[in-house]
């Protein structure tokens, strides 16, 4: 039972490790996004840049979360 419990926490682990690599690459990419589509002098571009803050907002939120986790883990 304990190899059952241990196996099934690892596996939990190296998910919730990889969805937060995922969303901090993305928060990344969106970050990116945004500083081009607001440097530009087009309109359209720049209400682009506005719309991608709904997508750095959670984000940003996870990333936080994340970087807290791993701060209390490391203290531990």
């Amino acid at each position: 039972m304990i190899s059952t419990v241990v196996t099934s926490t690892v596996s939990t682990i190296t998910l919730v490790g990889s969805l937060s690599l995922i969303a901090i690459l993305l928060l990344l990419g969106f970050l990116i996004q945004k500083e081009i589509t607001s440097a530009s002098g087009n309109e359209k571009l720049k209400n682009l840049a506005r719309v991608i803050n709904i997508g750095i907002v959670p984000l940003m939120i996870v990333f936080l979360f994340s970087v807290t986790a791993k701060v209390a883990e490391t203290l531990k």
